[in-house]
């Protein structure tokens, strides 16, 4: 049937403005929102100004539910930071918002069909599980006086582990998705180790300048000098993670073949490394020393393993046994990691003494978010909160016990131990093993870091780390993936090509 409306009488475009209608719903838009502004003020204009925005963000995300998990590794790197310029909103709780969010929109997103959990169904899934319900139990441990002191330290403990595992086994289960999450990880270390230069070069911006004399200042400037934090929640965050970034992805580029992205790649893990020695963090100097370590031997090259540990052990003699670069506050500062008679070393071997007489009569320790200066916000006077914990392990142990720590080493080494073992022999692909090969080095340098920091569960390292026990005990999926593609590719291609008819 033909159309026989008029196309010169349609009216299209910006005449429907004219209309009585659309007048009428910009006049009360306009209205609304000059009430709205004018009661709540400029936070209320700048959230309708991004209203357009989060509608076409929600309307995507309820589409393709991985935007969820994106969007939570990206949370990770800012959320923390973001508290020094937005006081009085619970920024924390937006993680575990988008998070669960995540996990209703894919339920809704495949109603019909069901979701198909079994991805998901792997022994890193369970380790997770057995890892939030000692955390779970721990509620009821009769040295815990604070319920909100258990929920603010379970979530980055162990809540975000369970969550963000089985999403990371459905949603990262292609080799491209894998590449889009090391893009994401790469352009918001890139601005991370920006920002720390122009801390470095410029200062602190006026809510930085706050938060440092706030109290930030008493860790974050030694002897005169700022220790660069970037938008992270601190120095040593910041080294640890741009110690972690540099080993990832300089492993990667090397078997990177597209050259924009090779380049990507190496520029993302050379400034991570500069960003860990802007940081003048002691420990985060472990992450590559050990990562780096690591990466030789999963390689199973003699010739590569030993020229990587002559290298490494010219880096551990220029640090121990040299004075070049003394000049160099952070060179300095990196340089008395390797110090056994530190005084800040001393003073943590004296923290954990007092810890094991404490600990020596309570197996499951003294209660989740009981332990260290930030539970000095819920119990001011607990002996836990007077002690200072700094390494993540004695955290772990303070709060949890030798059955928490017992537990959480095991899982750690049963992870990497079986990446390796899957790295060493089971991986066909060369490029999907040198990935996981670049994530498990990775880890093991964060493990060794965070005896000396609190770094693996923290935000963002704690949120890449759960990706990467993921992704690398789905290797094989992964690797499955890397030959059907190889494959289709060589299929493609005519036998004859190349040869004259």
């Amino acid at each position: 049937m033909l159309n026989k409306s008029n196309p010169f009488e349609t009216v299209s475009g910006s005449g429907k403005l004219g209309t009585p209608k659309y007048v009428a719903l910009l006049l009360g838009v306009t209205v609304i929102s000059g009430l709205l502004i004018g009661k709540s003020g400029l936070i209320a204009g700048i959230g309708l100004v991004f209203l357009p925005f989060i509608l076409i963000y929600f309307n995507y995300f309820f589409r393709f539910p991985e935007i969820g998990l994106y969007t939570a590794i990206g949370l990770g790197f800012l959320i923390l930071g973001l508290g020094r310029y937005i006081k009085g909103l619970q920024l924390g709780m937006a993680m575990d918002g988008i998070l669960f969010l995540t996990y209703i929109v894919l339920i809704f997103n495949r109603f019909r069909d069901r979701v198909d959990w079994s991805p998901a169904k792997k022994d890193v899934t369970l380790l997770a599980a057995i890892w939030f319900a000692y955390s779970i139990i721990e509620v009821a441990n009769p040295e815990s006086r604070s319920v909100p002191a258990w929920l603010a330290g379970m979530r980055g403990i162990s809540l975000y582990m369970m969550l963000m595992i089985p999403l990371t086994l459905l949603f990262f289960n292609t080799n491209r998705k894998v590449d889009t999450f090391l893009t994401l990880w790469g352009v918001f270390s890139l601005l991370a180790t920006f920002k720390g230069i122009l801390q470095n070069t410029i200062g602190v911006d006026p809510w930085e300048k706050a938060w440092l004399d706030g109290g930030g200042a008493i860790t974050h400037i030694l002897f005169g000098k700022l220790r660069i934090f970037s938008f992270f929640s601190d120095a040593g965050q910041f080294g640890a993670n741009q110690g972690y970034t540099g080993v990832v992805f300089i492993i990667i580029s090397l078997v990177e073949k597209s050259k924009p992205r090779k380049i990507f790649l190496l520029l993302v893990g050379i400034l991570g490394l500069y960003g860990m020695l802007l940081s003048g963090t002691r420990g985060s100097i472990s992450v590559p020393l050990a990562g780096f370590a690591l990466y030789f031997i999963l390689k199973k090259n003699k010739t590569v393993m030993i020229s990587g540990f002559f290298m490494m052990m010219l880096v551990f003699a220029f640090f121990k046994f040299t004075l070049i670069g003394q000049d160099n506050q952070q060179i300095r500062r990196m340089r008395s990691a390797f110090d056994p008679n530190d005084a800040s070393l001393q003073v943590r071997l004296e923290n954990q003494k007092k810890l094991k007489v404490y600990l020596a009569t309570r197996p499951m320790g003294g209660g989740i978010g009981h332990a260290g200066v930030k539970a000095a916000k819920y119990l001011p006077n607990a002996y836990l909160s007077s002690v200072a914990t700094d390494s993540w392990y004695v955290l772990i142990w303070a709060e949890q016990g030798i059955i928490g720590l017992s537990l959480h080493l095991f899982i750690l080494f049963y992870i990497l131990i079986k990446a390796s073992y899957l790295i060493m022999f089971r991986i066909r692909d060369p490029i999907v093993k040198i990935k996981m090969a670049a994530l498990a080095s990775g880890m093991f340098g964060v493990m060794v870091a965070s005896y000396g920091n609190a770094v693996l569960g923290t935000m963002p390292t704690g949120m890449l780390i759960y990706v990467s026990m993921a992704l690398m005990l789905n290797s094989d999926v992964l690797d499955a993936d890397a030959l059907a593609n190889q494959e289709l590719a060589s299929a493609s291609i005519p036998v004859n090509a190349g040869k004259p008819s």
